[in-house]
Order: C-alpha cells, then sequence, then structure tokens
C-alpha cells in the first residue's frame, strides 16, 4: 500500500440499529426486573441516561489519521505515554479505564501526535476485550503508517473484577503487541519498554 498524504478518514456510523425509544424501553424493564425503584426522585429519567451513555461509549468521535513525510528521516522510537482510555467489557458490560503507552519506529511517514490518543479512543469505544482492543491499535498502526516497528502497552483496572466476584479493587491488567524491529529485536523492544515506564 502506498501512503499518501490523504488522510485516512476514520469514521464509525452511528450505532447500526440504534433505536434509543427501544432501549430505552428495555433498560427501564431490565432495572424494574432487578428490584430497582424507577419512581424514586432522581430515578425516573435513569433508564434514557443509562441509554445515551451507553451509545457514547460505543461510539467514538470521527477523525482524520493525518500522516507527514518523514523528511529528516528521523529513525528513532516516537512513543506517547500514558493516554487515557475507557472502554466497556463485552463480558459484563462494566467499564475498564487505563492507559495506553502507544510507539512507533518511523519509515517514509509519521503520524499527527494527536492522532495516537485518537486511534486509542477509536478502537476502545465499543464493547471490547483488551486483548483485542490492543492488537487493534497496533496493527493498525502497522498497516496504515508503515513503520519499522509498532510497540503499544495497555494498563487497565477493570469494574468486573473491582466491584463483583473476586473484588480485586486496584488490580491492573497489562497487555502488549509488538510488531516490526520491536518485535524481531530485544534490544529495540527493551528500549521501547524502558522507555514508556508502564505504570508510573
Amino acid at each position: 500500500m502506498t501512503i499518501t498524504d490523504v488522510p485516512v478518514r476514520m469514521v464509525k456510523p452511528v450505532l447500526p440499529g440504534l433505536d434509543l425509544e427501544v432501549a430505552e424501553e428495555a433498560a427501564r424493564s431490565l432495572l424494574a426486573a432487578l428490584g430497582v425503584d424507577l419512581d424514586r426522585e432522581g430515578m425516573t429519567e435513569s433508564p434514557g441516561r443509562m441509554v445515551r451513555a451507553f451509545a457514547e461509549m460505543f461510539t467514538p468521535r470521527p477523525f482524520d489519521a493525518t500522516t507527514f513525510p518523514n523528511d529528516r528521516d528521523y529513525e528513532q522510537l516516537v512513543i506517547e505515554r500514558r493516554i487515557p482510555f475507557a472502554s466497556v467489557c463485552e463480558h459484563h458490560l462494566m467499564a475498564f479505564t487505563g492507559y495506553a503507552y502507544v510507539a512507533y519506529l518511523p519509515g517514509k511517514r509519521i503520524l499527527g501526535l494527536s492522532k495516537l490518543a485518537r486511534l486509542v479512543e477509536w478502537f476502545a469505544r465499543a464493547p471490547q476485550v483488551q486483548e483485542r482492543l490492543t492488537q487493534q491499535i497496533a496493527d493498525w498502526l502497522q498497516e496504515n503508517v508503515q513503520p519499522k516497528g509498532v510497540g503499544v502497552v495497555l494498563e487497565a483496572e477493570h469494574l468486573c473484577m473491582s466491584l463483583r466476584g473476586v473484588r480485586a479493587g486496584g488490580a491492573a491488567t497489562v497487555t502488549s503487541a509488538v510488531h516490526g524491529v520491536l518485535r524481531e529485536d530485544p534490544r529495540a523492544r527493551q528500549e521501547f519498554l524502558l522507555l514508556a515506564r508502564v505504570g508510573e
């Protein structure tokens, strides 16, 4: 694939089949079936708020993934640390939040710095598992920017672990995905991890 100055337009359609009215009625039925008193002041509008919140969490903002020529032949890592993100666990539909550490070793193109954070949000705004989310970010960079290497680490707390089940509040899940030089060369991978300083 030849990369040009034309940015990749990242636009997801509004949730296919989105019907807020039907969803609100379903949410009202669900909460009532769980014994929640929806007639209590402060709760009457909760089903609608709940539905709108989920719709927002499942819909990323569109953006242009703009790249620029690497005209100075920059050959060192570009790292964006502690990119905050929020997603929703597809198993329990509870939030997981944390930080992403995203790096790439440029080839012929470099990516606008803000786009790394937008890319994390793009894939996070959906029912997800952390492993897939990590891989999707790394794969997109590899395929669309064609760098010499890519490294992505996500560190997150999952409310499905903190608030239910094992109730391990504060436990952090760390996932990683690497491509190219960062996968093949242990020294390059070590440099990425050293500079990313995950958890600091």
